[in-house]
């Protein structure tokens, strides 16, 4: 790349990109959050309104579950009304009210910069409360992410923010819509960090705490302290029943890839239907209703029923019945595109299945002794944890349930079990898969960036070929030309005076165009290359050395003291970039040997070879001479060749593999590390 010639000589620090503004943001987390409290609390009662309205026939705001109705056959037909609704709000409204909303808001995240639009936040929840009201099995707390989200994304559009403050915004809102549906705020936290925002940085999290805090408070003063369901005391047999706790992890982790497998199978046979989308919601609400009037415990949130299966208040065959029924309508209403979340019918189904297993376990071996309770809980923290990649926050969340440090053992140990399987077996989580069929990847792991943990002083080349700002263009070239090895390692070189302070940058393109308007090269450098330069200091992080670069559209920078910003000490380009991942790839990807095979390897390895990193010095006939430190100043090494090398110049950076042959040194591998700069 080249830089346009500019008059001045003094260096330009560039401008500074925009800082994240935590305390700006940290006060509209907290509006945020107090809002998707009231939101929680609202979106709650319109469920508890439109169930009412639906299974009693009064209006009445009193939260209920619709298994006890008395409406008979006419219990089918119910959720069919409802999702006809649903299927007109996605078809003239938006269609991302449909499905649970987790993977709408992290599309946000992905493609529009965090944008929302103002009718998901009023439309999403409206079309989940008529869902669920009309007996849709699911929860609240899908459809209340992804309204959170769209609040924090609305106050993030509203105001002048950044994308990356517009997506803390959103995780935000996100997390405070679960805190203020639970009661749970540090699962809030955590589920908005796996799911959201890929990153634990202080600037994310601190809002989070914020949000999430007043959402919890504003929740706990309209609804009240305690949480969503209440569970009694439990035994988690701890430590006696730690094998059995690993078998349930096994069984967790294979229905957390049977959920999410059955999910979109099911979805695409909706797609593959040969009528109208609008009308997919009704007929996975229709076989939801038939299943409804056989087993009635399937309809609605069915948080009663899940703390009666945490109570251990159910027989075994209606625990099955329950796991079995709930799992088959969640997937089919889903599946369908209707509106609604997929955590509360999930952790039931899963819980359940954790019920089952204990009494199981019980009748095979007495003295077992394992609670239902407990198994109950563990299996429902494990299986939506595992299938949507979200595993802390869910261990969290469980823990914030019964509040007993007895059940972190068991959860963690069933819950990470259950991870790896999923981990192991699904390419993607029950969250991403949808994102994945739209082209769309989301990275879900963390890791540190290598190039905000090293200094730029730690990769700058030192040893750099300048120019005076007298020398012609002409000389200039040809110093290319020739090969010249310290010069033809870079395609710019720095013009320092002859008392060594730096006055500007000629690159290759630069001296091009000089010689193309004179032909001769009479131009001096100074008057061919650039005087006003992006510099770097060496104390910098390589990060914002590479910020600087790409924010001015330049391949370069010189490294100047930050006392005296003319006196050049290194200089750091793309390749010396890229040189700065070697170490953090090796870490990754280079298997060392351990004590134990290096005892055995020692009599027959010794004087046999090994491995030589260095800078090419000469490349003659049948050798190679290597400079064994990068800055052409240590000492050099020279290795025989039985077979002529190709890819590899003068000035490039090699790892050379070799093997001793009657006092030589012969060269058995050659890679190239780094090339001219």
């Amino acid at each position: 790349m080249s830089s346009n010639s500019q008059a001045s000589g003094a260096p330009n620090h560039a401008q500074s990109p925009v800082q994240f503004r935590l305390g700006y943001i940290s006060l509209l987390a907290g509006l945020v959050g107090v809002i998707a409290g009231i939101v929680a609390f609202l979106l709650y009662n319109l469920i508890g309104l439109f169930t009412n309205l639906s299974f009693y026939h009064v209006w009445s705001f009193h939260f209920r579950s619709p298994a006890n109705n008395q409406l008979g056959p006419w219990v089918i037909v119910i959720p069919v009304i409802g999702g006809i609704i649903v299927g007109f709000m996605a078809k003239y409204g938006s269609p991302k009210i449909k499905g649970h909303g987790i993977p709408e808001a992290m599309e946000a995240v992905l493609t529009s910069k965090s944008r929302i639009e103002a009718k998901v936040a009023f439309l999403k929840p409206i079309s989940a409360a008529i869902a669920i009201g009309t007996g849709g099995p699911f929860g609240a707390e899908g459809p209340i992410i992804q309204t959170g989200g769209a609040l924090g994304s609305l106050i993030g559009q509203l105001v002048s923010t950044t994308a990356a403050e517009r997506k803390v915004l959103l995780a935000c809102g996100a997390g405070a819509g679960m805190a203020a549906t639970f009661n749970t705020p540090i699962a809030g936290v955590i589920l908005a960090i796996e799911l959201l925002l890929f990153e634990f940085r202080g600037r994310s999290f601190v809002p989070l705490v914020i949000s999430t805090t007043l959402a919890t408070s504003v929740r706990q003063f309209l609804l009240g302290t305690g949480p969503m369901f209440h569970v009694l005391p439990m035994d988690f047999g701890i430590p006696r029943a730690l094998p059995y706790y690993l078998i349930l992890g096994v069984l967790c982790g294979g229905a957390a890839i049977v959920f999410t497998k059955a999910l979109y199978f099911i979805e695409d046979g909706f797609d593959h239907l040969p009528i109208s989308e609008l009308w997919h919601p009704a007929i996975g609400a229709l076989a939801l209703g038939i299943i409804g009037f056989f087993v009635p415990r399937v309809l609605g949130v069915g948080y009663d029923t899940l703390g009666d299966i945490l109570n251990n208040s159910l027989t075994l065959k209606l625990l099955i019945l329950v796991a079995l029924c709930k799992a088959v309508a969640m997937l089919l209403s889903l599946g369908s595109g209707t509106s609604g979340g997929l955590l509360a019918p999930m952790f039931m189904s899963s819980a359940a299945m954790g019920g089952v297993f204990a009494m199981i376990v019980n009748d095979i071996f007495p003295s077992a002794h394992l609670s239902p309770g407990a198994c109950a809980l563990v299996a429902m923290a494990a299986v939506f944890g595992a299938a949507s990649r979200a595993t802390f926050a869910f261990i969290v969340f469980a823990f914030e349930i019964v509040r007993d440090y007895n059940a972190v053992l068991p959860l963690m140990l069933v819950s990470v079990i259950a991870y790896a399987i999923a981990l192991r077996y699904l390419p993607n989580s029950i969250m991403t898969e949808k994102l994945a069929r739209r082209g769309l990847h989301t990275n879900q792991e963390y890791e540190s960036n290598a190039l905000k943990q090293l200094k730029v002083e730690e990769v700058m080349a030192r040893d750099v070929a300048t120019v005076v700002p007298e020398e012609s263009v002409r000389v200039a070239a040809d110093r290319f030309a020739n090969g010249d090895l310290k010069t033809s390692r870079h395609h710019a070189l720095p013009i320092v005076d002859s008392t060594g302070r730096l006055q500007g940058l000629v690159t290759q393109g630069d001296l091009l165009r000089a010689l193309q308007a004179d032909s001769e090269g009479k131009m001096s450098v100074i008057d061919a290359g650039t005087r006003s330069l992006v510099v770097a200091f060496p104390d910098e992080r390589v990060f914002d050395a590479v910020t600087k670069m790409l924010g001015n559209n330049i391949g370069r920078l010189p490294v100047v003291n930050r006392k005296d910003p003319q006196k050049m000490v290194g200089y750091i380009n793309r390749a010396n970039v890229m040189g700065s991942w070697r170490g953090h790839l090796h870490e990754e990807s280079v298997r060392e040997h351990g004590w134990w095979r290096n005892m055995k390897s020692i009599p027959e390895n010794r004087g046999k070879g090994g491995v030589a990193i260095g800078r090419v010095e000469s490349l003659a006939e049948g050798k190679l001479l290597l400079t064994l430190d990068s800055d052409s100043v240590g000492p050099t090494e020279e290795f025989a060749l039985t077979v002529p090398v190709r890819g590899v110049f003068l000035g490039d950076e090699v790892r050379v593999s070799y093997r001793k042959e009657n006092g030589r040194k012969v060269v058995a591998r050659i890679e190239e590390l780094s090339s001219r700069q």
